[in-house]
Parts: structure tokens; sequence; C-alpha cells
């Protein structure tokens, strides 16, 4: 997936407006006027279904709190008004089996007019909600519009500059611009796709007070499923997540005082979704886990400020990871906005300095986390310790590790050195026969859990819309559009505006280099 984006998009990404609900609601607009758009809308259902079921499924604050649908055939339409995803999967799994059965052979005329529509009359609804919702107590206040397409986006991109400019963007974090390709139209592998484009000025992002993101993607199910769950991720800003503290002498030869503290500003992001949250979706007793326990460290939700004191490095080769547990977290460079440009720069630069160094020394790093609460009533602190891994991208890996009071006893006998021919040769025959594979993909492996999810949430609904078939409204006939939901407000209408200057944002390649995707 190739994507451009301002480099400077961490730090101006929505600093105007501070969103106390920090996940976005979002806006997903599909345009259906492209021709050959038959095989995408199945497979783009069959994603947004898939990454819409964990979220319906995950205990603890819904990642995706409300969700509008739209589709362009050349007229927008809303499918889906804005709808709290979580406790609805009936309602959204309906949505999308309506999306499915919309005819999808691109006999439309192409434009983006009906897309600029779609955008405008969202960005009404969302005020309205908005407004609503306040009224009650509610107080998520950002936006973000997803557009997938056929067209070029580059030309999408040009009429939204023309029709934007009068629009109130306030509550809009960013536009994402996804232009799905046919495997035909994909340029061989190895070769870079690179657009090149303008960075728009710092007075361009304070006119326009949102970042637009430009991305191409493969029509399959993976690349867009692996892309609709980007989602799930912590979309808060506002702060930094995870102070890293070293020793100022550990990595440079100036004189400090011991006492002085080197501290890198970073944040946290989940590599896996919890499995304990997902296990009991069936029965309701998944949970999420206490943030005020000692051993707990999340990237989701942002309970708090966490702190890792580095204490010593270690040699790589010494760790053993029987005493590694728990789920990993990858830990990056902060995004916070609130900070000054300069020490965001610098900040970045020092971690890049610190995941070369370790990689370069075969290090890892011993860190214990710094209890969060340090009010009196703590009279004994239970502190639990962090290994911090390397890697060759500018990440590092964060896993906890065992301490002398949860280690179990364990005998490991030394191994035999000579085996009988009888016993060691019908185990050489069964490795051999073994496929071997370089690496371990994970996307390779599936567990039946989207359909399992699907089943467990659809019951409840299911039995409160029982009636007979034939009381049932028809929902699968395209040309009846009685039955589809529609927006809270009608349509915008289009006023002329005087042209203003939208430039997309700088080439931004994927930090994956290498597509993890199986081929097909």
């Amino acid at each position: 997936m190739n994507s451009r984006k301002s480099l400077s998009e961490t730090r101006r990404t929505f600093s105007t407006t501070k969103a106390h609900c920090q996940q976005p609601s979002r806006i997903l607009i599909v345009d259906f006027t492209s021709p050959s758009w038959a095989n995408t809308c199945s497979v783009l259902s069959e994603a947004l279904e898939n990454t819409l079921c964990l979220v319906c499924g995950l205990a603890g604050p819904c990642r995706v709190p409300l969700l509008s649908l739209y589709v362009v055939q050349p007229q927008q339409e809303c499918l889906l008004p804005f709808t709290q995803v979580k406790e609805n999967f009936a309602r959204v799994q309906a949505c999308i089996s309506e999306l499915r059965s919309l005819p999808a052979e691109g006999c439309f005329p192409q434009g983006a007019n009906g897309v600029v529509q779609a955008v405008q009359d969202g960005l009404q609804q969302f005020k309205q909600y908005s407004r609503h919702a306040a009224a009650g107590g509610s107080t998520n206040s950002s936006l973000e519009i997803t557009i997938f397409t056929s067209q070029s986006s580059k030309e999408m991109v040009k009429q939204m500059e023309k029709k934007l400019k009068d629009v109130d963007l306030v509550s809009l974090r960013r536009i994402q611009v996804i232009e799905v390709l046919k495997r035909d139209f994909l340029q061989p592998e190895g070769v870079e796709q690179c657009v090149p484009a303008e960075e728009p000025s710092s007075s361009d992002i304070a006119i326009l007070g949102m970042d637009i993101d430009v991305q191409t993607v493969e029509d399959n199910v993976i690349s867009l499923e692996m892309l609709f769950k980007t989602w799930l991720h912590d979309y808060g800003t506002e702060r930094e997540q995870l102070h890293l503290l070293l020793p100022s002498g550990g990595f440079s030869h100036t004189a400090a005082p011991k006492s002085t503290i080197m501290c890198l500003k970073c944040d946290l992001q989940e590599r896996l979704l919890d499995p304990a949250l997902l296990s009991g979706a069936a029965d309701g007793t998944a949970r999420a886990a206490d943030p005020s326990s000692p051993w707990h460290v999340a990237a989701w939700p942002a309970t708090g400020l966490h702190k890792l004191r580095v204490l010593r490095a270690l040699k790589s080769e010494g760790v053993c990871e029987s005493v590694l547990y728990g789920l990993p977290f990858i830990i990056k460079p902060t995004s916070c906005w609130q900070l000054d440009w300069d020490e965001l720069e610098t900040n970045q630069h020092s971690f890049h300095a610190l995941c070369h160094s370790l990689l370069k020394r075969k290090w890892m790093l011993l860190a214990r986390h710094e209890p969060q609460n340090t009010s009196p009533n703590w009279n004994i602190v239970v502190h639990s310790y962090y290994v911090i891994v390397p890697s060759d991208s500018a990440t590092l890996l964060v896993k906890a590790v065992a301490i002398r009071e949860l280690l179990l006893p364990s005998t490991f006998p030394a191994l035999l050195v000579e085996h009988p021919e009888r016993v060691r040769g019908p185990i050489e025959s069964a490795l051999n026969s073994l496929e071997v594979e370089v690496a371990y993909n994970p996307l390779h492996l599936k567990s039946n859990l989207y359909k399992y999810l699907k089943s467990s949430l659809y019951k409840p609904a299911h039995r409160q819309q029982a009636q007979p078939r034939e009381q049932r409204p028809e929902r699968h006939q395209p040309k009846q559009t009685q039955s589809r939901a529609k927006a809270a407000v009608a349509p915008l209408l289009m006023a002329p505006s005087p042209l203003q200057t939208f430039r997309p944002a700088a080439v931004r390649r994927d930090s994956c280099e290498h597509s993890p995707l199986p081929k097909e």
C-alpha cells in the first residue's frame, strides 16, 4: 500500500481543537461510479464486516464510536446515518448486506461531484449529531472521512480543492482518499510507486485545518482489512504515552551528573489484539484489564503516562524466551502535537539513534515500570520489569519479563549425545516430510474467529426481530431504495466558490518495506 502524506502531519493533525473522546467518529464513502467495481465491492464489504465484528466483540471502550456509510452512484445516498457501532452489529451488518446488493458494474458516469456532495452532507450530519450529543453530555468532537474509489485520487483531490473552501472543517481531523487498484494495473514487485507531490506550506495547513491522506491499496480482502484495522489504533495525539528514562551518560561521553536523566518521549502501539478481550464474546465474560494493576502496561485505552526507567543493558543472546510473557507493544517516537516542533524533531532523532546503537551492539534494555500513583497511601510499591528489544526499523518492542516472585522451579535435562537409530530414523523422516517456510506469516492462518463473532453478535438482534418471512421487507432488491436508511439531513446544495489552493501532501513511504501478504 502506497501513501503520500505531510511529513509534519503528526504535529499538525487536529492541533486547533481538542477532542475529549480521542477516537474519531467515521464516515465511509464508497464510490460506485468506477468501472468493474463488482469484485471490489464484495471484498470491501467482507473486509469492513470483519473489522466491525472485532470492534463490537472487543471489551472495553469502543474503538469506532460512531459510523456513517455513504454510497455514490452517481448521486450520494446515506445507507447508514451516524450509528453507535457497539451493540448495533445487526444494523451494521444489514447495511453491509445492502452495500453488497448494489449494482456494481460501473453503469454510472464518472466524476467526483457525488463524492464531494457526500463529504458535505456527512459534515453537516455530524455537526447536527454533535450538537444533539453535546446536549446529552457527549463530548466526541472529531471526525475522519474515508473515501474508496477506483478513480484517480489526484483528480478527486482537485475536485475537493475547488468545492470545500467554504465548508466548516473545524471538526474534521483527516480525509483519506483510498484508490483501489486492480491487480492487473499494479506495477511489478520491486518497482517503487512514487508520485511527485508538493508539500503544503504551514499557511495551507492553517487554512485547511486537517490532513489529506492519499493511498493506494490492492482490491483483496487482506489488504482492505488491514487498512480498516488502522481504525482500532489509539488516535489520541494530545499527549505522549510513554517516557523512556535513560541515564544521561549511558550512550554518550558528555560529562553529566549521574542523577541527570535523558527522557525520550514515546507512544505505545498494540501489535496484537488481546485475545482475552474476545474470549467471552458469546457469554459476556470478557473484560478489559485493570489499569491499576502493577502488571498492566497497555496502549489501549491510554489511561495515563507510563514511565520505563532503563536499569541496564542485556546481551541479546542472553535472554531466555521462557521468561518473557504477555502481549508485546511497539514503542515509537511520540507524535504529540502539543510538543514544540524543535523538541519533537530532536526527540525523534534521539529515538532513531537509540535504535541504531542497540542494533549495532546487539543489546536489549532492562527497564522498570515506575508507578503512576505516588500518593502517600502507596506504602509498598510493586514494580514490574520489561525488556526492550530493537529491530531494523525505527521502532522498539517491549515485553514483560519474569521476576523472582513469579518464577517457578524448572528442570532442563541435558540432551543425550547418542540416540538409537530405530528412534532417530522415524523422527527424521517425520521432520523431512514437513513443509519449511523461511518466515512465519500470521496472515496465512485463520481460526474462524470472524465467523464466531458474527454469529454470536447477531443472535440477540435476530431473536428480537423474529417475524414470519413473508412479513419481512425485501432488502436485496437494488432498485428498491425505500428500505435504505436516509441521512438525518438533506444533501447540501452545491454553492459556487472561488478556487482554493489545496495541494496533496508529500510522498511518504510505509514503514513496512516488504508486504506480508500471502501470494495468491
